[in-house]
């Protein structure tokens, strides 16, 4: 039976991992992410902040190639310089663009960040005690085997809630300024072939976020549900 002491050291240890590791992210878009000045997306970010009552929504761009937008820890939203390129060629609009910026604003709006450090430190926790009690009927290091891919199962549900939760978020922001819906889901088929975000026909249960066909799904459905028409 697994003592409440190590399931404590676990939590801790958990906790610790992810203060670590947000820690080091900090620092490296620190050091690497400069402010967002592009005159293409300065008419949709305007429209955002004002349907947020802010001064303004800031960005920050990191250089990195991959296709991608985050939200920091500390409440910063980050697009990659390579997003911003498929933006300047054309290949994206700064509509679809507005949509990523809102997506990561809703990630800190409903405070993922620190779901996920609670989520982290539990699954740490889940990990020790499968591997503990697993260990006593299963050959040597296939317990452990086994708890890590349990683990990996919770996680990957516990963050596709966040990402549709995250979706709706943008959805309603998104309508409230003005942009509506359709950029949201036009993105999302793109990416599908950008960056393979489909799964390549990893099972969805798998899989860190939902697929694309599923993310429009559920947009649509909260469009209805709203009566602002979703489909297109």
């Amino acid at each position: 039976m697994i003592k409440a002491p190590a399931l404590l050291i676990a939590l801790a240890y958990g906790l610790v991992v992810f203060l670590f590791s947000s820690w080091r992210m900090k620092r490296k878009l620190d050091s690497e992410a400069e402010p967002l000045d592009e005159p293409l997306m300065r008419d949709d970010l305007r429209a955002m902040a004002d349907a947020l009552d802010l001064p303004e929504v800031r960005v920050n761009v990191l250089p990195m190639d991959p296709v991608n937008g985050l939200a920091a820890p500390d409440g910063r939203i980050f697009i990659t310089s390579g997003f911003l390129r498929k933006l300047r060629a054309g290949e994206v609009s700064s509509a679809e663009m507005a949509s990523v910026v809102a997506h990561e604003l809703g990630h800190v709006a409903l405070g993922h960040a620190r779901r996920r450090m609670i989520d982290f430190s539990g699954q740490n926790a889940i990990r020790v005690a499968l591997a503990g009690v697993l260990g006593r009927v299963l050959p040597f290091g296939v317990g452990i085997w086994a708890a890590n891919a349990v683990a990996s199962l919770v996680a990957a549900r516990l963050s596709r809630q966040d990402e549709y939760e995250a979706d709706a978020y943008a959805s309603a922001l998104l309508v409230k300024a003005g942009i509506g819906v359709e950029p949201q889901k036009s993105l999302f088929r793109k990416l599908e072939r950008m960056t393979g975000m489909g799964g390549n026909g990893m099972p969805a249960w798998m899989m860190s976020h939902p697929k694309p066909d599923e993310r429009i799904a559920a947009i649509d459905a909260n469009a209805a549900r709203w009566g602002i028409g979703g489909r297109g």
